[in-house]
């Protein structure tokens, strides 16, 4: 009776194959992002010294009493000095102007794309993603030759007598938003293009 009911035991111990599934990519989070992250936060309200490691620890065992330290002058510093202050508030502005931009450029591209005939949508979903099946180093690459004084963005507008002096773009706060967007735009596209294939045509 015992030997009939141990294999019944283990089964109901041994997790499913969706558990597996789920399992699996959780460990990879919590190894690879939630552990570097407790020792980064950890390191945040430590003290650098000389030695193994660099930084104080913030708890320790002496005599049998836990004593915690915890330094927050790492915080008041961000908050006290200019510099992090003004470069916070400089990347919460390119994020904004990104986001923007993007939904600019992308929605009216996602409207028509989900609009197009079904026949036609893979492909120009397929036009979405081609450049991103590219190195992304030879991406970059791509761009600093669009961008420099004598690419071909400012070659171009020269040449038609846009302009009569080269616009600075390479290294430019313009440059880097040509960039961020270039990168996200997909990014954004294609999870509304999965809204808007779905939008009931009678509701508009």
């Amino acid at each position: 009776m015992i030997a009939s009911r141990f294999p019944l035991t283990l089964r109901s111990w041994l997790p499913s194959g969706r558990t597996l599934v789920i399992a699996v990519p959780f460990a990879f989070l919590l190894i690879f992002f939630m552990v570097p992250f407790a020792v980064v936060l950890k390191i945040s309200f430590a003290d650098v010294r000389m030695g193994i490691p660099p930084v104080t620890p913030i708890a320790e065992l002496q005599d049998g009493v836990l004593r915690i330290t915890m330094d927050l002058g790492h915080y008041a510093k961000l908050v006290r000095d200019q510099l992090y202050l003004g470069t916070y508030a400089f990347s919460i502005e390119i994020a904004a102007l990104t986001t923007l931009i993007c939904l600019l450029i992308g929605y009216p591209a996602c409207y028509l794309i989900a609009r197009a005939p079904p026949s036609r949508r893979n492909l120009l979903l397929m036009a979405v993603l081609l450049p991103f099946w590219t190195s992304y180093l030879i991406r970059v690459y791509a761009w600093i030759g669009l961008l420099k004084n004598d690419g071909l963005i400012n070659s171009f507008l020269l040449g038609a007598r846009i302009l009569t002096e080269p616009v600075r773009l390479y290294h430019s706060n313009w440059g880097l938003l040509i960039g961020m967007v270039y990168n996200y735009l997909p990014y954004l596209m294609l999870p509304l293009y999965a809204h808007l294939v779905k939008l009931d045509t009678t509701l508009l």
